[in-house]
């Protein structure tokens, strides 16, 4: 009787977390469809225009949902949404490779440009925001901040070589958390601008945009695509090959060349002068309420669900072919996520080379592939991603006050330039 009791009181906690779950994604449900029923709007500004596209008001009306008091959305969940976000972006790779595997011999053309974007992001982030980090007083601070964009491995970099008290070490988690809660929105901003002023190359911004984050990448370079159907294919192959080079080559640019070079250039700032943070101390937001464990086949499976609604209202009806292509999607994703038990290979890497096999030009199946995944879109695909990521939000605004004003204008700078200067390096290139 006791073991009995014991059971289904263990049970009810788990029912629960389903239960809230379940309504967590009907609501992501239905802010996707909202998102693409509103469709895109553009501004014009002059010599050039900003389209707000569906996955825009995907991430702003995530983002509403989870800063809101009134029926505050538990931190767990919010938690449990970056997990999504995670399985959306596998997702969303396997769409963009078959891409790449067709247009490998454009990205032949352009292999220079692709390995050089490194330079681009070194430049923008460490030659112009770390001066900028300096002169508002950020401190040691800067240095964490200013070296790259910092996604997820800037922060064992850094721990590594400063430890996980340190100042640099909070300077991470503040550009960490800005360009969790604006970056993506930020830079496909820029991205829709400058595609409407027509000064640079689309395939020269789609390189651009593969800052590293594959939320950022998705949502700016559909914004570009968008506004060049004719080479829409090109460009979303570009920006996920950048985005690849730029996580991969990341890691040891950051470590071995970025790092040191932004610490050295604070000293040589300084002149080995001790500033103080001015900006409040950064401290690690308490994180209350139980977190909401997602299997990867169940998160895999919900998203899915969310992309296939999305692409749905997105094109106005349910074509039986595109179900055989997400399934397809689903297939690779969970082929590449077996690989990495097997060899370590990382999961992006895995399903990136099988989805590229699978459409490159040596593959017997490559016709029927690309036919299956034709009516899937992918600016559709990218919006529940960006639903996802505004409902995770909500738990990093405290944390972002407490950064304090400071980290505002620095990270506007860093990911402006690193976008920028890359697309400029690739334009020259090209």
């Amino acid at each position: 009787m006791s073991g009995t009791t014991a059971a289904r009181g263990t049970s009810r906690p788990a029912r629960a977390s389903r239960s809230r779950l379940a309504l967590f994604v009907l609501l992501a449900l239905a802010l996707t469809a909202a998102a693409e029923a509103i469709g895109s709007y553009q501004i014009s500004l002059g010599v050039g225009a900003i389209t707000l596209f569906p996955i825009i008001w995907g991430l702003v009306l995530g983002a509403v949902v989870s800063i809101q008091r009134f029926r505050p959305v538990p931190v767990g969940l919010q938690k449990a949404s970056t997990y999504l976000v995670e399985a959306g972006v596998l997702l969303l790779g396997v769409r963009l490779a078959f891409v790449v595997g067709h247009e490998l011999p454009v990205l032949e053309q352009a292999s220079a440009a692709l390995l050089l974007q490194e330079l681009g992001h070194l430049f923008g982030t460490v030659v112009l925001s770390l001066p900028l980090a300096v002169l508002l007083r950020m401190g040691r601070s800067a240095v964490g901040a200013c070296f790259s964009i910092d996604r997820e491995a800037s922060f064992a970099m850094v721990s590594e070589r400063f430890g996980p008290d340190s100042e640099e070490y909070r300077g991470v988690l503040g550009m960490y958390i800005f360009g969790s809660v604006v970056g993506a929105l930020y830079v496909t901003l820029l991205a829709s601008f400058l595609a409407g002023t027509g000064w640079l190359d689309p395939l020269a911004l789609a390189m651009g945009t593969g800052v590293g984050s594959g939320s950022v990448m998705a949502a700016s370079s559909a914004a570009i695509a968008a506004q060049y159907p004719g080479m829409a294919d090109q460009i979303v192959a570009v920006a996920a090959v950048s985005n690849l080079v730029t996580t991969l080559l990341g890691l040891y640019v950051g470590m071995f060349v970025a790092l040191p070079l932004a610490d050295r250039f604070y000293r040589l700032l300084t002149r080995g002068r001790t500033i103080a943070a001015a900006a409040p101390r950064v401290t690690a937001v308490p994180e209350p309420g139980e977190t909401v464990r997602i299997r990867p086949l169940i998160a895999i499976l919900l998203v899915l669900v969310a992309m296939v609604v999305s692409n749905v209202v997105h094109t106005g009806g349910l074509q039986p072919r595109s179900l055989l292509g997400f399934a397809l999607v689903a297939a690779v994703v969970l082929a590449g996520l077996g690989l990495k038990k097997l060899t370590g290979l990382p999961a992006v890497a895995g399903t990136s080379v099988l989805a590229i096999l699978l459409t490159s030009p040596i593959s017997p199946v490559a016709e029927p592939v690309l036919s299956v995944i034709e009516p899937i879109e992918f600016l559709a695909m990218a919006t529940p991603i960006l639903v996802f990521a505004g409902l995770s939000t909500g738990k990093d605004v405290p944390a972002l006050k407490r950064i304090g004003w400071r980290i505002v204008p620095v990270g506007l700078t860093s990911f402006a330039a690193s976008f920028l200067i890359s697309a400029l390096i690739a334009q020259a290139l090209l």
